[in-house]
């Protein structure tokens, strides 16, 4: 250790995670040890379009041997002059290092493996999410040494907030001239969560000082809810595509029932006997991308849906654990729901909807029931269980109707294509990525598909509509997509009219 020169550490945390809160834990622990220490913070823009920054320096010689002598501290970090790291984000983690703060000679890097989505990676069409191998490629290589696990998972089994667990990756790293008692002294009169903090302290220190740990070695938990085991199918469903087909039937079970998964086993097997019949000893790629897509498509979201997953026991005792509500608390949960015609016309018989929605558009605004329902009240749980009791009548509603038809349509596309050649069936099978979301983009995507198939398949290879559904899920506007069909020779989307709305000037008061 340099004793000439403070310890540098930038901590990386996200809103509400307890920043501020190690940052002190902190500077007591250096107090409380003796030595001087400095802390300074830069807030971010909000809590995920940026993290809040804390730099601490502390000097590494007690204040009892400098002789009256009074360090001289910087109030940022210098890129590529950090001693340590700590980011409770990978890709803040990686941010940071992206930037040059860290160096590969000298920074130790603690980070933590969990992620929470940024606005860009939500707003993509497709999967949208950085990729984890590369960021923990890049946290190897930029660090002297590093240290990760998934720090949010070790917070929710403690019972506490995540800068607990931070703080006890730090004193088990042993950046600071620190001992352990000193770390557990100061989080000890924090006040009354001292004992949930200290179990968090526990396994942070626990995870950085076994580093024989490997990250990838640690067992992702399912938060307390039930997972069923997948079921055991038949020989006819080929190895590769067993994983993704017993999910997917198990999925479709508890969506509807046992018969509307046997419908959607009798479909993928349909493909299978193509794709076996056009690529003999293959790897079966076309049906595990078709047996992924089309458990998505068939449990498709509704009000039912909706109604059953927000009344469900794993989701209050979710919201329990988030929440940290102890025994004795009362904890209070509203959700806030505003269906409409499109809605209420999906569960009603085709006629019906179709009347039902007419009248919506000839609203000068459409129809909409802004609801508030207290989940932990008994009227309001029942209220949820009704609705969610109704999926005998999800398949006699109309929006079911569609569904079932235009899945129809897309799996006569992916055998249709598998027999021509294996390629383009799977490429046909990969567009079911097109149909995700709810309203309006779900819409979207389903016209687009539906486009494809009859416009862009018949004279189409597999690098046709390859390009075609990757301008889809690249551009929201369509203009790629447009661009690409033709480009191939497929016209391109009709332009859909929009109703023009007028509305009445509010009158000024005087």
């Amino acid at each position: 250790m340099d004793t000439t020169k403070p310890i540098s550490l930038l901590v990386c945390a996200l809103g509400g995670e307890g920043g501020g809160v190690l940052t002190e834990w902190l500077v007591e622990t250096a107090r409380h040890a003796g030595y001087a220490v400095q802390a300074t913070s830069i807030p971010g823009v909000a809590q995920r379009t940026g993290a809040t920054t804390y730099y601490i320096e502390v000097f590494p010689v007690p204040m009892a041997q400098l002789g009256g002598r009074r360090p001289v501290f910087s109030l940022n970090p210098v890129p590529g002059a950090l001693d340590a790291i700590l980011s409770s984000e990978l890709l803040e983690t990686a941010r940071q290092l992206a930037n040059g703060m860290a160096s590969p000679s000298r920074t130790v890097v603690v980070t933590s493996t969990s992620r929470v989505l940024t606005t860009l990676e939500r707003m993509q069409l497709a999967d949208g999410r950085a990729d984890v191998e590369t960021l923990m490629k890049l946290v190897r290589e930029l660090s002297r040494v590093h240290h990760s696990f998934d720090m949010a998972a070790a917070a929710r089994e403690a019972g506490t907030v995540v800068s607990a667990v931070m703080l006890g990756a730090i004193a088990g790293c042993g950046v600071f001239p620190f001992g352990r008692e000193q770390y557990e002294a100061v989080v000890r009169a924090s006040g009354a969560s001292a004992a949930a903090s200290l179990r968090g302290f526990e396994r942070g220190f626990a995870q950085v000082r076994h580093a024989g740990l490997d990250p990838a070695s640690i067992v992702a938990r399912n938060d307390g809810l039930r997972v069923k085991p997948a079921m055991t199918l038949g020989a006819e469903v080929p190895e590769p595509v067993r994983e993704f087909a017993s999910l997917g039937y198990e999925r479709l079970v508890e969506y509807q029932d046992r018969a509307y998964a046997d419908l959607y086993l009798k479909r993928l097997l349909e493909v299978i006997e193509a794709e076996r019949a056009a690529d003999p000893g293959g790897t079966f790629r076309t049906s595990r991308e078709t047996a992924r897509w089309l458990a998505l498509w068939m449990a498709f979201d509704d009000i039912v849906r909706v109604a059953d997953l927000k009344s469900r026991a794993s989701r209050w005792q979710r919201v329990q654990r988030e929440t940290k509500a102890a025994d004795e608390d009362l904890l209070k949960v509203y959700d806030h729901f505003k269906p409409g015609i499109p809605e209420f016309a999906a569960l009603m018989p085709p006629s019906l909807a179709a009347r039902m929605l007419a009248w919506d558009r000839r609203r000068q605004q459409p129809w909409a029931m802004p609801l508030k329902v207290g989940t932990h009240s008994v009227g309001g749980m029942l209220a949820l269980r009704l609705l969610a009791s109704l999926k005998w009548l999800r398949v006699r509603g109309s929006r079911f109707g569609t569904e079932q038809e235009m899945i129809g349509r897309w799996l006569r596309g992916v055998v249709e294509g598998t027999k021509r050649d294996w390629r383009l069936g799977n490429e046909v099978a990969q567009c079911g990525r097109l149909i995700k979301g709810y309203g309006s983009t779900n819409e979207r995507g389903k016209e687009n598909l539906l486009h494809v198939l009859e416009h862009l398949l018949p004279q189409a290879d597999s690098h046709a509509i390859a390009a075609a559904r990757d301008a889809a899920l690249a551009d929201d506007a369509g203009k790629a997509l447009d661009a690409a069909l033709v480009q191939h020779g497929a016209p391109p989307r009709p332009v859909k009219p929009q109703p023009i709305r007028w509305m009445r000037k509010p009158t000024r008061a005087v």
